[in-house]
């Protein structure tokens, strides 16, 4: 009779299972951090399983989803996910950008005044100049 080994075959099956989860786990966080385009087909070559491996891993296929969801959006420029900005940041950053605009606002208000003056001062130095030419020239 020969030896059973269905203990050792289960065994060797969650052992590959376990390693082609954690070869997968990394290549999806590679296609995080770099913000590449992301497909199955790509993530199953990487990770070196198949595609419909991916497709019966439930939390697996929700995180390929997920970076497919984010990563595909630009077309100009891949965005690794922990530079994206939030709306929180964007907020913030539009707040900076309004009160820069009014800073320069104001300067520009201030440098009108001092053009202004600056103008009037020459008018009046060649206003002077023109009488004192008129009376040299009498």
């Amino acid at each position: 009779m020969p030896a059973d080994n269905t203990a050792a075959l289960a065994e060797s099956a969650r052992h590959r299972h376990d390693a082609a989860m954690t070869r997968t786990r990394a290549v999806l966080r590679t296609f995080d951090s770099t913000g590449d385009r992301v497909t199955y087909a790509k993530i199953a070559d990487a990770a070196r399983v198949s595609r419909a491996w991916l497709y019966t891993q439930p939390d697996i296929r929700a995180a390929v989803d997920h970076l497919r969801g984010a990563n595909n959006r630009s077309v100009v420029a891949p965005v690794p996910t922990r530079q994206r900005t939030t709306d929180a940041g964007l907020i913030r950053r539009l707040e900076v950008a309004h009160q820069r605009n009014l800073d320069l606002s104001r300067q520009l208000a201030g440098l009108r005044e001092q053009l202004a003056a600056v103008h009037g001062e020459l008018r009046a130095v060649r206003a002077g100049a023109r009488i004192k030419h008129d009376e040299v020239a009498r």
